[in-house]
């Protein structure tokens, strides 16, 4: 039976998908208090570093939790939790920026723990040949969402009070506790339990035994700090400043997710022969993103520049999730996972926090070049590493 007849993957995927709606829609739903007056946009800061806090704190504590325990249980209380304290930030909103901002780091918990157990449930649930095809679909899922998000939350406003789609969220995030299905992971009990220190190094140690796990994680983390952070803050600055509209803001960034649409669908069925080297060069297509906005071309170009990067980055993420379920030891892959989510998308804000100030010091010129370079450098370089040709500690055995 194929996985998308399976129940347990529909069960996954759609939990997986309850919580990615829950993740992306929040911030345009406080959008929207800020509109209202309910929120000022120093408060909706607050507010959402405060996830991110909660997010970053919560998720290499998860990876551990999720490697001692069941991934499904793991899943069901970081679930719950964010539920059951999403409708305080609505509580909290006009009348208490301490209190929304505190139960804002609890989602952020919630949302942090989910990601590395997610991550190795779905080792647990779907068979290793189809995990890649899983794995698309629910990127794809994910994709969908950050495209749909924007727009079903603004026509919702027009029938719910505001704090009526934050509440909304929770119910999504008791979903995600709820719909997924039990997993097959039995951990060790060995009679003694090693500090949280001593696993999370365990998880260390054993990233280290697979070379190409850490030459693309520093690649990811490369990319996502310099490139998609100059292209987050310069790209609304060219879209009014040279190109006077904000229709190639607009266009950048729905480009980017049809594209990233556009590589789940193929990577769901292309198996390239060296498919860590085709993830690598698809993870580089990033560079195009800060290289068009160096020069002034026409828009198009950007556009199409944003939809390369977006192709590209699914090219490499989906490929990336699977190698990592296969190849690393069954129980520490939460750990494993944990530090791919801790560096990649962690210091996503970090970069947003370095790249303004280098701007206003040198100017968006020399920040985009930099960035592009490293766009472009850091998959090559992660390339170089024997192990990266196939994502593969040693390579496959031929059948004969």
């Amino acid at each position: 039976m194929k996985y998308h007849n399976s129940l347990p993957f529909v069960r996954l995927w759609t939990g997986n998908t309850a919580s990615g709606l829950a993740t992306w829609a929040l911030p345009f739903i406080l959008g929207l208090a800020v509109l209202e007056r309910s929120l000022s946009a120093v408060d909706l800061g607050i507010v959402l570093a405060a996830r991110t806090a909660g997010f970053l704190l919560a998720v290499p504590v998860a990876g551990v939790i999720a490697d001692r325990h069941s991934r499904r249980r793991v899943v069901l209380w970081a679930g719950l939790i964010a539920g059951l304290a999403t409708p305080l930030i609505a509580v909290g909103m006009g009348r208490s920026v301490l209190l929304t901002a505190a139960a804002a780091a609890v989602v952020g918990v919630g949302q942090g723990a989910c990601r590395p157990a997610f991550q190795a449930l779905t080792a647990e649930v779907i068979a290793e040949d189809r995990r890649q095809q899983a794995n698309a679909a629910m990127t794809l899922a994910v994709r969908v969402t950050t495209l749909v998000a924007p727009g079903l939350t603004a026509l919702l406003s027009q029938v719910a009070s505001t704090s009526a789609l934050v509440i909304g969220t929770g119910v999504l995030w008791l979903g995600t506790a709820l719909i997924p299905p039990r997993g097959t992971f039995a951990p060790a009990q060995t009679g003694t339990r090693t500090r949280f220190f001593g696993e999370f190094a365990d998880g260390l140690r054993e990233a280290r035994r697979h070379p190409w796990f850490l030459a693309g994680l520093g690649a990811l983390t490369a990319v996502i700090a310099t490139g998609y952070s100059a292209t987050g803050v310069v790209l609304p600055l060219v879209s009014r400043d040279r190109y006077d509209t904000e229709a190639v803001l607009a266009g950048g960034l729905t480009a980017y997710t049809l594209g990233a649409l556009a590589g789940a669908v193929v990577i769901a069925r292309w198996r390239p022969k060296r498919q860590g080297w085709a993830a690598l060069i698809g993870l580089g297509f990033y560079g195009f993103a800060p290289l068009s906005l160096l020069f002034p071309v026409h828009p198009a170009l950007v556009i199409a520049a944003y939809a390369l990067a977006g192709l590209g980055i699914e090219l490499f993420n989906v490929p990336w999730f699977t190698a990592t379920q296969r190849e690393v030891e069954p129980g520490k892959l939460a750990r494993v996972s944990s530090l791919d989510f801790l560096f990649s998308y962690g210091l996503a804000p970090a970069g947003l926090a370095f790249i303004a100030p280098a701007i206003d010091a040198f100017g968006a010129a020399p920040v985009l070049a930099v960035c592009a370079v490293v766009c472009f450098a850091a998959p090559a370089a992660a390339a170089l590493v024997p192990s990266s040709r196939d994502f593969r500690a040693t390579a496959p055995i031929k059948s004969v």
